[in-house]
């Protein structure tokens, strides 16, 4: 039978680049190998946008392919009711299994509507799924560092206490942003040594590596180090 899934997959796959599989698949290795197809991201966004009636690829869920993933992040992004999006980002959390797809799903709609996420991002922060909340606070770092900025979030984020690397690579990301956009009140939290080691030093790092810090703030970052606990 002939279902839009296949259909998709059958796009996808004629897509495929077999030099781009492999250098795509060797960053991701939480994915086996054989999921991968080869699809760059402007061409699999632009095909995103091309299609209609792609509700029954949505409900067909999980999906084999890595790209039929990245596909169906980028469809929710393009709904546009705020409740609707949430519903379906709801749907497809469980099934997120490395960062890529994590961090590339940034529905236009949920920056609309902070007051109304935020919420959405405390279950999430709290959940026992390593993507959940390493999407809750790629959300934190994306939507609220500027307008929406609250201390409070800073909190939040050096609260979260986790051994999982995807977790706290993404609280070193948020920290190094919040550098950049908020210096002043995320400084403490470095200066004070709050975070474990290995999220503090590797916050240094991001910040070092940052056109968006300063060299002399770079030069005092860089006296922040500290050294593992043996």
């Amino acid at each position: 039978m002939i279902t839009i899934k296949s259909i998709i997959q059958k796009t996808l796959i004629s897509m495929g680049e077999e030099e781009y599989k492999v250098f795509s698949s060797n960053l991701m290795p939480t994915v086996e190998k054989d999921r991968f197809i080869g699809i760059r991201i402007p061409a699999l966004r632009k095909y995103a946008k091309s299609l209609e009636n792609f509700e029954d690829f949505l409900g067909e869920l999980p999906h084999y392919y890595f790209e039929e993933n990245n596909l169906h992040a980028f469809l929710i992004e393009r709904e546009k009711n705020f409740d609707r999006c949430i519903e379906r980002i709801n749907a497809f959390l469980p099934y997120i299994d490395n960062w890529a797809i994590c961090d590339s799903m940034k529905p236009k709609v949920l920056k609309k509507e902070p007051e109304k996420l935020l919420k959405y991002i405390q279950k999430w922060i709290k959940s026992k799924d390593v993507y959940a909340v390493r999407y809750a606070i790629n959300l934190l770092m994306s939507f609220y560092l500027d307008d929406s900025f609250d201390e409070g979030y800073l909190k939040i984020v050096a609260d979260i206490k986790s051994e999982e690397y995807y977790i706290n690579m993404m609280r070193a990301w948020y920290f190094a942003t919040a550098l950049a956009k908020r210096y002043k009140e995320t400084l403490p939290y470095i200066e004070n040594n709050v975070l474990d080691i290995w999220t503090h030093n590797k916050t240094i790092q991001k910040s070092i590596e940052s056109f968006r810090i300063s060299k002399e703030q770079k030069q005092y970052l860089r006296t922040l180090k500290r050294r593992n606990e043996k």
